[in-house]
């Protein structure tokens, strides 16, 4: 395997940063998690913007421009041979001291592995996933903006060690408010009906969630088919009375919830309205 690193590509066994790298030592820098289709990266520029926005919000400068990424990470994909695949892209503040000062910091790093990736078996996405609501609560979005895709994902891997604790693949996190922000990797959605009237339902930004890119896909896509959104306060009673239920995300694409908590969400088989989705979010990455 290939790493770009920096500038250079070396072997997986030679990829290495300075133990004083703040990205090492404080969780000090930003990321994106990216698939490849045919060897093309989905959503290659909007994964871009939101690295950009991300490093600009806490103060780092990328040492490349935007073009210049992106043709770091088509060169990566080829010189790993990878077509179908995941790509992770890091940028750390770069090396300072074991204190916090981020100003005494220097030469931001640039690492892109790409790599295959199978977040969940085939099986989940055909029969559908059962999760459990965490008792980690998300961070809340006053202390950091959920829109900041950073390297410190201490809040959500707890949440996912209660997950495996409780033998699921994926969590709930409620917000302080005890609303329903995201998954610990993924944005959440359900199909619902009120009163005479069926719409998806996702929570919003305010909930303190990162807006995702597959996410914004599936609106988008829901959008142009005609499909009713409601961006709102989500509670677990609502998924729980819900029709049907999925999540998304660059890595888990659109999968099915079909329990939550142990109650069964709709007939407990992944919906139509989730099917139709998947199938167009499919033919789009194949564009």
């Amino acid at each position: 395997m290939q790493i770009y690193l920096s500038g250079s590509f070396v072997d997986k066994e030679n990829a290495k940063v300075s133990v004083f790298d703040h990205g090492f030592l404080y969780g000090d820098g930003v990321f994106e998690g990216m698939r490849s289709y045919n060897g093309k990266v989905f959503k290659l520029r909007e994964h871009m913007i939101r690295l950009w926005n991300s490093a600009k919000s806490i103060a780092i400068e990328i040492p490349l421009s935007m073009e210049e990424m992106e043709n770091a990470v088509k060169a990566t994909l080829h010189a790993n041979n990878i077509r179908e695949g995941y790509v992770r892209l890091v940028v750390t503040r770069g090396i300072g001291t074991l204190g916090l000062d981020a100003h005494l910091c220097r030469n931001p790093q640039v690492i892109i592995i790409a790599d295959h990736l199978a977040l969940y078996p085939k099986e989940f996405y055909e029969n559908g996933l059962e999760i459990v609501t965490a008792a980690t609560v998300r961070t809340n979005p006053a202390m950091v903006s959920p829109q900041i895709k950073s390297m410190n994902y201490l809040n959500n891997i707890l949440a996912k060690i209660e997950g495996h604790q409780a033998g699921v693949s994926e969590v709930l996190m409620l917000n302080t408010k005890g609303e329903v922000a995201e998954c610990s990797g993924d944005n959440i959605f359900i199909w619902t009906t009120n009163g005479a009237k069926s719409y998806l339902h996702t929570p919003p930004a305010e909930a303190g969630i990162l807006e995702g890119i597959t996410r914004q896909t599936v609106l988008d896509i829901a959008a142009e088919l005609n499909i009713p959104v409601k961006e709102s306060p989500m509670t677990r009673h609502d998924i729980y009375i819900a029709e049907e239920c999925f999540l998304t995300g660059s890595a888990a694409e659109l999968i099915p919830v079909v329990k939550l908590d142990g109650r069964l969400i709709g007939s407990g088989k992944p919906g139509e309205v989730t099917k139709k989705l998947l199938k167009r979010f499919q033919e789009e990455t194949q564009k």
